[in-house]
């Protein structure tokens, strides 16, 4: 064989490798996305376009709004740590409630309390998630939220890690 399809022969195969090794694996983290990352998603899907700044502006303006209601609402949550995860990170984590995700997230595309489906979502995080996890609920960019009761214990996603 030729040095130079020696070469070629050499990068298809190196690419390959990488193919395979990133693209559909699962991952599990205790950060999920933000709320400002599934409104995108959502406006991308529902418009087949990103969204505006003025729509983006009004997006960060509701939920200025609404966190501000739900700590009027929740004084307990509004002198927690939790409470600067919600108005400055924006980002759902483990330890969160269900109306606390809700607010972030907006309502889920498909719940299931189905542990065939929880597990086929989790993969091999699954015996360690299982423990805890009763119910899913599932969002934009293959996120996978699991709820123990009303808080989130879990989250697993495909694909790249949250930013």
């Amino acid at each position: 064989m030729r040095p130079g399809r020696l070469v070629v022969l050499a990068l298809l195969v190196a690419l390959a490798g990488c193919a395979t090794v990133g693209g559909d694996d699962i991952q599990r983290t205790t950060e999920g996305p933000t709320a400002e990352e599934i409104f995108a998603a959502r406006f991308q899907a529902g418009y087949k376009r990103p969204p505006t700044f003025d729509e983006t502006s009004a997006f960060r303006t509701e939920m200025d709004e609404r966190i501000g209601q739900h700590l009027n609402r929740n004084p307990d949550v509004a002198a927690s740590p939790r409470a600067s995860r919600l108005r400055f990170a924006r980002r759902a984590s483990v330890g969160m409630s269900k109306a606390e995700v809700l607010l972030l997230m907006g309502q889920p595309e498909a719940t299931t309390q189905d542990a065939a489906a929880m597990q086929r979502a989790a993969g091999g995080f699954w015996p360690a998630i299982r423990q805890r996890a009763l119910e899913m609920w599932s969002y934009p960019g293959s996120w996978q939220f699991y709820f123990d009761g009303g808080q989130l214990v879990d989250l697993t996603f495909v694909g790249r890690p949250p930013q």
